[in-house]
């Protein structure tokens, strides 16, 4: 857990600001937003202007100020009230101003932070060990069938957010266990992550519904926090999954010519929680590319992302890293890489032991009664005289097969040797494959 001194300092990071100063960004960039703002949708209340840029604590001083240049005008509204109970619109000037703002950048939205804010605030919440125990790692592997120490290869990865290399024929959960290290980083204590940040002048959008799940903030959040900056938002750690679609410009930002903003690279989305690149090596660049890529990160815990204007910028590398692939691991990379992935962990095939635990658990998931006779000829027939390999996939995967032939045929679900052969023809290619 963070440490009290850690705390207090993330504390003092994300206090609510109480003045256009305290907010770290130069005073135009806010106003650029809430010109663009007005332009895009006409008549604005101070509510509306607050629930997209979420700076309440700064708008009416903002609105004093863009009255008084005279770029936007009192239109209508409830002067008993106050400044809260007008509408307002854009002048003429303002008008010309929001179409130059147009022509600068197209972003409407939260205001953003400032890129050193940004950084200090995801290494105070990824740097502490996680505190996954055992006991928690072993309840989420649960439904898997691994050895029975496997578990200890799992914890200390999730908790030190250590590098991971998983490896092992296809099949066999490599994926899945991933995606169970990501649901153990996500149960854990949430993370406070701004929507945009800014540096250089520019805009980098952040926040990603698809990736970020927004928490509510408690009493109990703001018992321990106090008032919170609004341009934050408390997330479950996120979770990043790519696989033989991932191209390296994906981990570069990204620059919008029309809108003329940029968005977060993958890594940055997941940082504070895990990124897994599934698949590897069966991406569309070399894996020597790929793997090029992450040497800096994976020694630094930072990386180098270039703006346009060519300024560089250095961000926190903060996220369990895993990569999981059914190719040969030394025909990937050499020894220079693997050195620097902390973890490696194999998933072999189940022994005959275990695939019959797997299939027995299936059985129970589909509603379907185990035959030791049939399942001993499934075996045999299947397995042992083509010399076939054992994979966790292939129980599921049967008996789908073997279900979806009983619903077509209009008959009860049962392990048969008819039933088991015509799945089996229909899921396994020839030469024991």
């Amino acid at each position: 857990m963070i440490k009290d001194h850690q705390l207090d300092r993330l504390k003092t990071l994300l206090a609510k600001p109480s003045s256009l100063s305290a907010l770290q960004i130069p005073q135009n960039l806010l106003i650029d937003i809430m010109l663009r703002l007005f332009y895009s949708e006409g008549l604005l209340s101070i509510r509306r202007i607050i629930e997209v840029i979420k700076v309440p604590m700064v708008i009416e001083e903002l609105v004093r100020l863009m009255t008084a240049d005279k770029l936007i005008k009192v239109q209508s509204g409830d002067s008993g009230m106050g400044i809260l109970g007008y509408l307002y619109n854009l002048t003429e000037n303002g008008e010309q101003r929001a179409r130059a703002a147009m022509e600068r950048s197209l972003y409407i939205g939260p205001a953003p932070v400032p890129i050193h804010l940004y950084n200090e605030v995801i290494k105070l919440q990824s740097v502490n060990s996680r505190g996954v125990k055992p006991e928690q790692v072993i309840e989420a592997l649960s439904d898997m069938v691994l050895p029975e120490d496997f578990h200890r290869k799992i914890g200390p990865a999730v908790n030190t957010a250590a590098s991971v290399f998983i490896y092992g024929p296809s099949g066999n959960g490599k994926t899945t266990i991933a995606k169970k290290m990501a649901n153990l980083i996500s149960d854990i204590e949430p993370i406070w992550l701004p929507y945009a940040v800014t540096a250089g002048g520019q805009i980098i959008q952040i926040h990603d519904r698809l990736v970020h799940e927004q928490i509510e903030i408690t009493k109990q959040h703001t018992k321990l926090y106090g008032e919170i900056d609004p341009r934050f938002g408390l997330f479950r750690r996120p979770s990043v999954v790519v696989g033989g679609e991932l191209e390296l410009s994906e981990l570069e930002l990204r620059f919008d010519p029309i809108s003329k903003t940029y968005e977060a690279p993958l890594h940055m989305k997941a940082n504070g929680g895990l990124f897994l690149i599934d698949d590897f090596g069966r991406q569309q660049v070399r894996p020597v590319e790929m793997l090029n890529r992450w040497i800096v990160p994976l020694d630094e815990q930072v990386d180098y992302l270039r703006l346009k204007t060519g300024q560089t910028l250095v961000v926190p590398f903060q996220q369990l890293i895993v990569f999981a692939t059914n190719l040969n691991p030394y025909e990937l990379a050499e020894d220079a890489f693997f050195r620097r992935i902390q973890m490696k962990v194999k998933v072999d095939s189940p022994t005959e032991e275990n695939y019959r635990k797997i299939f027995e658990l299936n059985c129970q998931l589909f509603e379907v009664d185990f035959n030791e006779e049939i399942y001993n000829y499934l075996i045999k027939t299947y397995y042992r005289d083509v010399g076939r390999d054992f994979q966790a996939v292939h129980p599921g995967d049967l008996l789908t097969i073997l279900k979806a032939i009983c619903k077509y045929e209009s008959r009860e679900p049962t392990l048969a040797i008819d039933l088991i052969d015509a799945a089996c023809q229909s899921y396994f290619v020839d030469n024991g494959e």
